[in-house]
């Protein structure tokens, strides 16, 4: 079996990394070991309901059956993800499961997944989120585990680096943004780089054939730091200006340079090229333009759930405005089949399984303020239909929503042998 290295900026149990979690299945031998290492977040209180969830996604959606274990020996496929990176690397050095991926990397075997925290600790240093983001400490590093210097990269991991949860602040970069990035940046060993992955993202490294591929929705960034400056020593916390933030500007096509002040390049998703091309810009080596992404071959990366959100509010009211009821049920219907995609996620993104509930749950209260407006008929056999879909799929919960709503709009369905049956009443003061 042929190594894989899988290095994913965030989603990794959502339905936009499904594809890159196949893909790396396929190259699995029949009856090879699966293993959850679940370190990153052992500490959490609802652990095991996270453990429970990411082997719910991996067995329904990938087809694999993963098992957590506390090593990794004899595994053909180990993934890790969210969590603490410090929490993970402690236990990982003491273990010696840190050891055990760098063999794995080493030797060029097997399919290693590591996702959000735990792609943190995959470079040569490792970011403490937790520290500094949650505690506030002091921008620092802790020592990494170094996966990539055996494939001879020297650089950093940053998963969620283009975070935007922080709306008002700053959050890019794992939650550091620019300033703090910019500070840690000068304290990298000479010639590391970092190596950004954005969320539903996945950096794909071949081992054995030596080639690179970006894939999901967004793109895999190589920032080196330009040399130390005198207005670099009088940077303080809190300047908002810094030489890297002012390095230069990001290209799919290629490095843009300002020798003084660094590099960056952005390879999008849909990017193939080979890992010494990776290496090249990671040194910052002038050469060949950075390989643009060829024409689309497979499917697009699937939408977020916040975006089928915003997508799903927006058909809705379209529906609502013609009127066209079957329209505005389907978009309820489809709501709900994305929230049960996405109920295996153990990293939600912002909003959540818990907004489209609640979304949901609002559509359903005006579909049967349409019942009072619009003709009966009209509004409640589709409605009726989609509640029986609902049932079916076995979501009593979100039925019985509809049929209150219904009865708020004057509306009084009854559960008979030969199906439901629906009467007009007055409408609850």
């Amino acid at each position: 079996m042929g190594g894989l290295l899988v290095l994913m900026g965030s989603g990794e149990t959502s339905p936009t990394m499904v594809e890159v979690h196949r893909a790396a299945a396929r190259r699995l031998p029949a009856g090879a070991r699966a293993v959850l290492l679940d370190t990153p977040y052992a500490f959490q209180e609802n652990a095991a309901d996270i453990s429970a969830r990411a082997r719910r996604y991996f067995a329904r959606s990938v087809g694999l059956d993963v098992q957590v274990a506390p090593d990794v020996a004899g595994a053909g496929w180990v993934f890790s993800g969210p969590g603490s990176p410090t929490y993970a690397l402690d236990r990982w050095n003491h273990s010696g499961v840190a050891g055990d991926l760098r063999a794995r990397v080493r030797s060029r075997t097997g399919v290693t997944v590591l996702a959000s925290a735990a792609a943190c600790t995959a470079g040569l240093a490792t970011v403490p989120v937790y520290e500094i983001y949650k505690v506030g400490a002091d921008p620092h590093w802790r020592d990494g585990l170094d996966l990539l210097a055996p494939i001879g990269l020297r650089a950093v991991v940053i998963p969620h680096f283009d975070n935007a949860e922080g709306g008002t602040h700053d959050t890019r970069y794992c939650y550091l943004g620019e300033r703090r990035l910019s500070l840690l940046e000068r304290e990298l060993p000479p010639g590391a780089a970092v190596l950004g992955i954005d969320e539903h993202t996945a950096l794909l490294i071949d081992l054995d054939t030596e080639t690179v591929e970006v894939a999901g929705r967004g793109g895999v960034t190589i920032r080196l730091p330009g040399p130390a400056t005198d207005s670099d020593a009088d940077s303080v916390p809190g300047s908002a200006e810094t030489s890297a933030s002012r390095s230069a500007p990001v290209s799919a096509q290629g490095p843009a340079t300002v020798p003084a002040q660094g590099w960056v390049t952005v390879l999008p998703a849909g990017t193939r090229t080979r890992l010494a091309e990776l290496r090249r810009l990671a040194e910052g080596r002038a050469g060949a333009p950075a390989p643009t992404p060829p024409p689309p071959t497979a499917p697009q990366a699937r939408a977020t759930l916040q975006e089928t959100i915003e997508a799903g509010e927006r058909a809705f009211a379209e529906a609502v405005t013609v009127p066209d009821l079957p329209a505005a049920a389907r978009v309820v219907l489809e709501l709900e089949a994305e929230i049960v995609s996405w109920g295996a996620d153990t990293e939600e993104d912002a909003g959540g399984v818990d907004q489209a509930r609640e979304l949901m749950r609002l559509l359903i209260a005006r579909l049967g303020e349409q019942a009072a407006t619009a003709g009966l008929r009209t509004v409640v056999d589709p409605l009726l239909a989609l509640r029986s879909e609902l049932r079916a799929a076995g979501r009593y919960d979100v039925a019985d929503a509809l049929r209150a709503a219904l009865l708020a709009g004057g509306v009084l369905v009854e559960d008979t042998p030969d199906g439901p049956r629906w009467s007009a009443v007055p409408r609850p003061r």
